[in-house]
């Protein structure tokens, strides 16, 4: 997915880790240097679908003005979710 609006510096990222980690989706997250937040989620279907709903809102601090989302091809070799630089 890809985040764009007022989504870097009001813990967006954070934001993203703990809903991945509630759902113990595998993937990770980072700041773009366009001022986008870009994730990529692994896991069951519906888990990652309700993570990206999530994600849509995300935090009260954030204001996410476009939300956009690409299929991915298999990426069963990631483990566990981190927030990349």
């Amino acid at each position: 997915m890809r985040v764009y609006g007022s989504v870097q510096g009001v813990g967006f990222r954070y934001f993203v880790m703990e809903v991945a980690q509630a759902f113990c989706l595998k993937g990770w997250v980072r700041n773009l240097d366009d001022g986008s937040v870009e994730a990529l989620f692994d896991g069951a279907e519906a888990d990652v679908n309700y993570a990206l709903e999530r994600c849509r809102k995300g935090p009260p601090s954030a204001f996410v003005e476009r939300f956009e989302v690409t299929p991915e091809e298999d990426s069963s070799v990631l483990s566990g979710f981190g927030i990349s630089s």
